[in-house]
């Protein structure tokens, strides 16, 4: 007993270095050096298989095609995999995941939070024959499209003023996507996400693919990917997130409350706490 304890408080003062929060948000973060979730399946290879449903509750079903299937369906590396910077060396922090998603990350250090699920969003309107769909806002406001960009066009950034022309050769290529990619990087994060995308004000109308997020700079930004809902109308989520500095997706624990862990119970517009961040205030969007 006495070694779990001075483990708690080693690991805890270690967590005081990331988390700018004291107190029981510290104290929760220690807990996922020693707590295991338990509702995982090791040998499953995709959102749904990987977590398992807690007694009482039914997964969410969407039809397929759906970006919420797609994010469902998401295939994960093998359990135990651990989350790698965009330098290629191990994060420091390894205990608030239990499952990684098969999305690489870029050496260039731009694919971190709202970036990566971007990514994942315009991959799949890339896979699903979407393409005429894929664009984002800068945080200026200004429109940028996947489009227009394979036909050559690229933003001349002038302060918050942006002007397009066409300034290269057409590519519709899937190398030139994600040079696409790495300008929305640049330029798009939480804060456009938020003054763009719609709201979703009831807990019950979330849905796989709906997004919590701080907007700001820098602010966070996390995914649900997946839902469960029992007889009652609880529902249960689970959350995927990128990070800052560039790393890999990941599926997150839940560090209050370790019995449903990696399941969480929302609550609009109260506080939530993450392994990495404490969201001060649960508002969501979706993508259109």
């Amino acid at each position: 007993m006495k070694k779990y304890i001075l483990a708690l408080v080693l690991i805890g003062a270690v967590s005081f270095l990331f988390f700018t929060k004291k107190g029981q948000i510290v104290k929760d973060t220690a807990l996922t050096y020693v707590s295991t979730p338990n509702y995982i399946q090791r040998e499953g290879n995709t959102v749904t298989s990987r977590i398992l449903v807690p007694d009482g509750f039914k997964r969410a079903y969407y039809e397929p095609g759906t970006f919420p299937k797609y994010l469902q369906d998401y295939a994960l590396k093998e359990y135990g995999t651990k989350v790698i910077n965009y330098d290629g060396k191990p994060y420091v922090y390894q205990a608030g995941h239990v499952g990684v998603l098969e999305v690489p990350v870029p050496s260039n250090g731009l694919q971190q939070c709202a970036d990566a699920l971007m990514r994942l969003r315009a991959e799949y309107l890339w896979d699903t024959g979407q393409k005429s769909k894929i664009g984002f806002n800068f945080t200026s406001g200004h429109y940028c499209s996947w489009l227009k960009y394979a036909e050559g066009f690229r933003p001349k950034i002038n302060g918050n003023k942006v002007t397009f022309h066409k300034t290269a050769g057409a590519d519709a290529s899937k190398k030139n996507f994600y040079k696409y990619l790495n300008l929305i990087y640049t330029y798009a994060g939480t804060q456009s996400l938020y003054s763009e995308l719609p709201k979703v004000s009831e807990v019950d109308q979330l849905e796989v693919g709906d997004m919590l997020v701080t907007p700001g700079f820098p602010g966070h930004i996390i995914m649900i990917v997946d839902k469960a809902t029992n007889a009652n109308g609880n529902n249960l989520f689970i959350f995927a997130q990128g990070n800052t500095p560039a790393q890999s997706v990941h599926i997150l624990k839940n560090p209050s409350d370790t019995t449903i862990s990696p399941w969480f119970e929302l609550e609009m517009g109260a506080a939530l706490q993450i392994p990495t961040y404490y969201f001060n205030k649960s508002q969501f969007i979706r993508f259109k």
